[in-house]
């Protein structure tokens, strides 16, 4: 089988890169989805948020997701539901397996990852104590109570406050389950301020932060948990710690990119992130090969995950024409069109600066290359997204370049748990190779 794009993953990046290959005049596009459906975890998230600042509205995750599976049937993009991708290869194949069409390859012209990310589940954590029914990942839960129609208890208690565990400490609380505490081992919350106020404050629901569960009671069911302040080196101070009754943990402790296919197929990974490292084209360190959405580091908004995917989308497509006028593959499989296509192309480094955790993209196409690619993105605007390391207030977001400062934003406030982003004007960049461009936070 053969395809111009495939895109692996029919979550809410992987819905807009198809629409955007379309867009651009990809003839075949192929979405394959693992689930029986589309839309990622959109369908289970029924509460409003999403869709304010692509569509100006405010809409559940249902309805968001609906949008685009709606659009890209229109556009006649290809669904390969309940398929689970097994191999991904650096010459643009892709081998698959499902009960429908039993195991396939398909020979693409561009691939895109959005496979989307995971929750980081008990195993990856230290919670000394018994292994009791009642412990859950905020997301599976999530799904209990609004796919299956069933309350995972009566009493829970929520460690981590990412924002999937905040919005379902509210979602419990409407259901009538008596959310005890948000537990925070972090000094400041992981999720979007604006959940801190709707889903704790507006309920009454106690946060604590600098605070850890010690201890999970319960032999068959869990019974309780102790809590306890960490000190400097965030262990449990015992001698402070207190029981609380509960059936129900759920753990909002962090997201982790799925990115077992991009390792196995040799993508250069950021370690910052866990996702691959791309370009502001969302393509690879594997030419021809993008990514996009969550797979390449976690969002706060579903916006901004389309926003990726529409990207990689319409870049993928101008490489899958390239790939069609140039099917010559050079040795060890690689295709030497694109190869050599690679080879001409310049791209600067972007890294993280003081008080930036991480960037993304890490590299950008400089300013008048002329190749195909290059035109799917030819925006002036050079967009940065990034996360700081700390808390700051009364500071200043500054992108340089050789000590040269291009862009200053004045922020009140920055915080580990909101993404954030920073435009450069592509103009303004040296034309000269070997500088990066860095991103810090500074204060005024």
């Amino acid at each position: 089988m053969r395809a111009d794009v495939a895109v692996i993953g029919g979550g809410p990046a992987g819905l807009a890169a198809a629409v955007a290959a379309k867009r651009a005049g990809a003839e075949r596009v192929v979405v394959i989805e693992r689930d029986v459906r589309l839309g990622g975890i959109l369908p289970q998230c029924i509460h409003t948020g999403f869709g304010l600042k692509w569509f100006g509205e405010e809409l559940t995750g249902p309805e968001y997701a609906a949008r685009f599976v709606d659009e890209a049937a229109s556009a006649g993009v290809e669904f390969m539901l309940e398929t689970m991708v097994l191999e991904v290869t650096q010459d643009r194949r892709v081998a698959a397996v499902s009960p429908h069409h039993g195991f396939v390859v398909l020979q693409c012209g561009a691939i895109i990852l959005a496979m989307g990310c995971r929750e980081r589940p008990r195993g990856a954590l230290v919670l000394p104590g018994t292994r009791p029914v009642g412990i859950f990942t905020a997301g599976t839960a999530q799904r209990l109570v609004n796919i299956e129609g069933v309350l995972p208890g009566r009493q829970a208690v929520i460690l981590g406050s990412g924002d999937v565990g905040l919005i379902m400490a509210r979602r419990l609380t409407l259901e009538g389950v008596k959310v005890q505490a948000v537990v925070e081992i972090m000094t400041y919350p992981g999720g979007l301020a604006r959940n801190i106020q709707q889903c704790l404050r507006d309920f009454d629901i106690p946060l604590y932060l600098g605070h850890t569960i010690s201890r999970i009671h319960g032999r068959d069911r869990l019974e309780g948990v102790s809590v306890a302040p960490v000190d400097d080196a965030k262990v449990p101070i015992a001698s402070a710690e207190w029981f609380i009754p509960c059936d129900t943990l759920l753990l909002s402790v962090g997201l982790i990119p799925e990115n077992e296919l991009s390792a196995a197929c040799g993508i250069e990974l950021d370690p910052a992130t866990g996702g691959p490292v791309v370009t502001d084209e969302m393509e690879t360190s594997v030419p021809g090969i993008f990514a996009c959405g969550n797979v390449v580091h976690v969002h706060d908004l579903v916006d901004h995950v389309t926003e990726d995917g529409m990207v990689a989308g319409a870049a993928a497509a101008a490489r899958a024409r390239v790939a069609a006028r140039t099917p010559v593959l050079g040795e060890a499989g690689k295709d030497a069109g694109l190869e050599s296509l690679q080879a001409i192309r310049t791209t600067g480094e972007i890294r993280p600066g003081r008080n930036v955790r991480y960037v993304v993209p890490q590299r950008f196409v400089r300013h008048g290359d002329a190749v195909p690619a290059a035109a799917a993105a030819a925006a002036r605007t050079l967009t940065i997204s990034l996360r700081p390391s700390e808390p700051a207030e009364n500071v200043v977001l500054e992108v340089s370049i050789a000590g040269r400062v291009l862009r200053r934003q004045r922020k009140q406030k920055v915080r580990p748990g909101e993404m954030m982003q920073v435009n450069v004007d592509r103009l303004a960049i040296p034309s000269e190779k070997g500088d990066a461009l860095t991103v810090s936070i500074v204060e005024r």
